[in-house]
């Protein structure tokens, strides 16, 4: 063991593009959970869920032939990115607000 871990402290480990990109085709051509595929290759699963926001393929939208639970899929989907949308602007106008105040 070395000091760093025996100080308690975690060492950073850095993982290639190409790991990263595997990784998330476990997710999404393999179907595995993101905990399952987290524990196969030994990392957090926080990890590889960020890493599947920033490299997973979006999702095709609804063709005129979508039956109806695909369009209710998509209209989830589409709900939950706005939600996300609507709370990053959010927290970018506090933020614009607070530093505009701070330059005064």
């Amino acid at each position: 063991m070395d000091d760093s871990q025996s100080a308690g402290r975690k060492t950073k480990r850095f993982f290639s593009d190409e790991f990263k990109r595997d990784a998330v085709r476990l997710i999404v051509e393999e179907k595995y959970t993101f905990k399952a595929a987290a524990d196969s290759l030994g990392v957090r699963e926080q990890s590889l869920r960020q890493w599947h926001a920033k490299l997973a393929p979006k999702p095709e939208p609804c063709g005129e032939n979508a039956t109806l639970d695909e369009l209710r899929e998509e209209n989830k989907r589409l709900r939950r990115e706005l939600r996300r949308a609507e709370l990053e602007r959010e927290i970018l106008k506090k933020a614009t607000a607070y530093f505009a105040k701070e330059s005064l």
